[in-house]
């Protein structure tokens, strides 16, 4: 394809390319007897089992309660899970289901999911001394979905375990004093499509205004801001793969100027799969504490279950930090639309609204009016549940029961899992890919301890400065499109992986997910991508006259 094309294609999403690329990959693997391999989008091939089969039999108990209000099994219908002694009942349930599976193997089939089940209820009321007939009462009502969500914002219960995951999964490096406010939402893309309303609807963002991205970022915190409804203008604080993507003193700089008025992060990376370094978080807190206690922070903390020990920025600066976290891509359950949003009691958010001129504060109160008398009282969390909703159907708002439910199923499964030996199992699944295909390319790489292995950035121009030098890519920039490189591999190749430029990675690169491939596959991605480096080299030299090397 030529440079025309590729140029008319450039402003496009790389996720609206992609379906380009899978059409041409599916022709090539096709014409070369090859296997299509898609690793353009990260969607993991593993999913969690343990909470799962408790979650799952969990809604068989709860049938079993439903009955107990009302039942007519000829029509097919029955009333709703009752409260007072459900916990005994369930207690007696579940003992049952464990005696009547006295051939189970475990070591074949994993722990039992009546057990599963069991223990973590126990382990919830004891941990978090929940009255036992209204926690169970909570699951019960929820996995059968027969209530709107009350309260709207969060379950009770749901609330507390989450919060509790969330330290684990987010703050286990440094857990905060600050207790925060949580929202749970329709995956992590409802919480970015929340969050930017909520900040509009609040004038705590602007048409005009400037905000900082920490770039390489995930494709849509690029492309929201410029949209109508927004008209944000962006300045870019560039992580540099030469850094390992950490930011620098010099990077901080950009949030210097008082026009900036926040800061939206994806840490660990996508997809550069860096977390931020102990180091690279205690310059940005010194820095926003001296000199920007006013700034805005957003962090998108998806990949961190995947870093040990993992610090969050929300865990650092609470009082200045909205963060996100999405439970798709560690439990494998895209399909279940599972996030949530985190907002400190303690926040500069709700200081900010409450100091708008009073002119404007009534322009404000007007929107919740029809919430309560008093409008001003409305935490920014609740504005952003009020605002999912755009007001008028706040009494309807909040994430589905049943969905709520398989959130408190994961938190407590993963909460019990004292080894962290599930966390363990993931980490080494993508460990293993990476190294499959850096080996087949040929390359030493040292990602160090941050390094998260869900993606990488495969940078062509990085790699062939360091192992031909730089006039081959000097001639490669000036005469190849960076879109080359991602249409080669899925021509030639059969092989989709998205251009690197739409995530503001380098233009000569590609990011490949080491999610959702069998470990085989990254082998031959790593092959393929040698293939096309040494392609240019060949090219190169032939428009040098030089002897083409193999």
């Amino acid at each position: 394809m030529d440079r025309q094309y590729f140029e008319s294609i450039s402003v496009l999403s790389p996720f609206e390319i992609k379906d380009e690329l899978i059409k041409l990959a599916r022709k090539g693997a096709e014409k070369s007897s090859k296997l299509f391999l898609n690793a353009g989008r990260g969607n993991p091939n593993w999913i969690a089992t343990r909470a799962r089969g408790a979650y799952f039999l969990l809604g068989q108990f709860a049938l079993t309660e439903a009955r107990r209000s009302y039942d007519d099994p000829k029509a097919g219908v029955a009333g709703m899970p009752p409260r007072d002694g459900c916990h005994a009942r369930f207690v007696a349930w579940t003992k049952k289901q464990i005696a009547n599976a006295k051939g189970w193997d475990e070591e074949e089939n994993g722990e039992l999911p009546a057990k599963t089940l069991a223990d973590a209820v126990e382990f919830a009321i004891k941990k978090f001394d929940f009255n036992p007939d209204a926690f169970v009462h909570e699951l019960t009502d929820s996995i059968i979905g027969d209530n709107y969500p009350v309260p709207d914002r969060a379950l009770y219960h749901n609330e507390i375990i989450t919060h509790e995951y969330l330290m684990w999964a987010m703050c286990a490096g440094h857990r905060p004093d600050a207790k925060f406010d949580l929202y749970p939402v329709e995956g992590g893309t409802a919480a970015m499509c929340y969050i930017f309303k909520a900040l509009k609807n609040q004038r705590l963002l602007n048409a005009g205004d400037t905000i900082a991205l920490g770039t390489p970022i995930f494709t849509p915190y690029l492309e929201m801001p410029e949209l109508e409804d927004y008209g944000l203008h962006v300045t870019r604080m560039s992580a540099e793969q030469e850094d390992k993507f950490q930011f620098t003193d010099f990077d901080f700089e950009t949030l210097a100027d008082p026009k900036v008025k926040a800061l939206f992060l994806v840490n660990p990376g996508n997809p550069s799969a860096t977390a931020m370094t102990s180091e690279a978080i205690s310059r940005l807190v010194n820095f926003v504490k001296t000199r920007r206690p006013d700034l805005m922070i957003l962090t998108d903390d998806v990949y961190g279950t995947f870093v040990p020990n993992f610090e969050s920025i929300m865990g650092h600066l609470p009082r200045n930090t909205i963060g996100v976290y999405s439970f798709s891509k560690y439990f494998g359950c895209t399909g279940w639309r599972l996030g949530v949003i985190s907002v400190a009691q303690d926040n500069i958010f709700d200081e900010r609204i409450q100091s708008h001129p009073e002119e404007l504060l009534k322009v404000i109160d007007a929107r919740y009016i029809a919430l309560t008398p008093e409008p001003r009282k409305v935490k920014f969390i609740d504005r952003i549940v009020a605002d999912s909703r755009d007001v008028a159907l706040n009494h309807t708002a909040g994430l589905s029961l049943p969905q709520q439910a398989m959130m408190t199923m994961f938190g407590l499964v993963e909460l019990m899992d004292e080894a962290k030996i599930y966390q363990e199992a993931c980490i080494n699944i993508c460990v293993q890919r990476f190294n499959n295909l850096v080996e087949a390319m040929g390359v030493e790489v040292d990602v160090g301890h941050y390094f998260d292995y869900y993606y990488g950035i495969i940078d062509f121009a990085f790699w062939l400065r360091k192992y031909a030098n730089e006039d081959i890519v000097d001639w490669v920039k000036a005469n190849i499109h960076p879109l080359d490189i991602p249409f080669r591999l899925a021509e030639d190749h059969g092989i989709v992986l998205l251009n690197g430029s739409g995530f503001a990675a380098p233009d000569w690169s590609a990011r490949v997910s080491f999610a959702n491939l069998n470990d085989d596959a990254y082998s031959e991605i790593g092959r393929a991508v040698r293939s096309i480096a040494r392609g240019y080299v060949q090219a190169y030299q032939a428009a040098n006259g030089m002897k083409i090397t193999g």
